[in-house]
């Protein structure tokens, strides 16, 4: 296998844990991002509830005026009743109290249902409330928790990324330059052993030719169907490494 491989491989396995961090973090701050919502969208049903309970208040409030309105006017007419001494006067006179009676009644049933409505929403805010404040006690310590795990999660990130970065400076820099280009790609392992005459990345089997040029090792392979670089995973170079197969392992002990 190319040496040069050799630390493009070490840089891969600190790569694969930064990837494997940054998705555990991109997970738990979604977490954070969910808890949020939840309470902001509380608190927007709070908002809402409010708005309709003080329009419901003022309704109300216009309704009773109108009641009063209607009552006075009744009074009024009810004290010409005595005063007007023709029949067409007095039966026009009775005929409009009996309209406005109507519109009293009508008015009140409106004024009950709204006062009715109001009490049902206020139950519902005092239940939002209730859940709102439930819920940010509840969340308080699960936020703390993932926020905690985040800031661990980016303390090792960056013990990772000092490690890789001074594997960099070893590294042969236009292997480094193809390797990353991959990475940047695949968000995946880009160099890969080949294994039983297949490429380990996307399991398409290769040539004959192909596996011998992997085996010699004399120059950068690349799998021809997903383009990662292939190496033999038995080679000597590899022994004592995490990276030496399980039987070359066995061999050096």
């Amino acid at each position: 296998m190319l040496q040069s491989l050799k630390v493009i491989l070490e840089i891969q396995e600190l790569d694969m844990k930064m990837l494997r961090l940054m998705r555990l973090k991109k997970e738990r701050q979604s977490e954070l991002d969910h808890i949020e919502f939840l309470r902001q969208d509380l608190k927007n049903q709070q908002v809402a509830k409010e708005v309709e309970i003080t329009n419901l208040t003022s309704e109300i409030a216009q309704q009773e005026a109108k009641i009063n309105d209607i009552k006075e006017h009744l009074k009024h007419l009810e004290s010409r009743q005595g005063s007007i001494k023709k029949v067409e006067e007095f039966n026009a006179l009775t005929q409009e109290m009996s309209s406005k009676e109507r519109e009293r009644i009508t008015t009140e049933q409106r004024t009950s249902d709204l006062i009715d409505k109001k009490n049902t929403e206020e139950e519902i805010l005092q239940r939002i409330k209730d859940s709102l404040s439930s819920s940010e006690d509840s969340s308080k310590a699960i936020e703390n928790e993932i926020k905690a795990t985040i800031v661990k999660i980016n303390a090792e990130g960056r013990e990772i990324k000092a490690q890789r970065d001074a594997l960099a400076l070893k590294a042969d820099p236009e292997t480094l330059k193809i390797y990353t280009r991959l990475l940047n790609n695949k968000k995946d392992r880009v160099v890969v052993p080949l294994e039983n005459r297949a490429c380990s990345g996307c399991h398409i089997s290769l040539t004959a030719q192909h596996e011998n040029l992997v085996r010699k090792g004399e120059r950068q392979i690349f799998c021809e169907h997903c383009s990662r670089i292939l190496y033999w995973q038995e080679s000597e170079e590899l022994e004592g490494t995490p990276l030496a197969t399980k039987r070359r392992r066995r061999q050096t002990t």
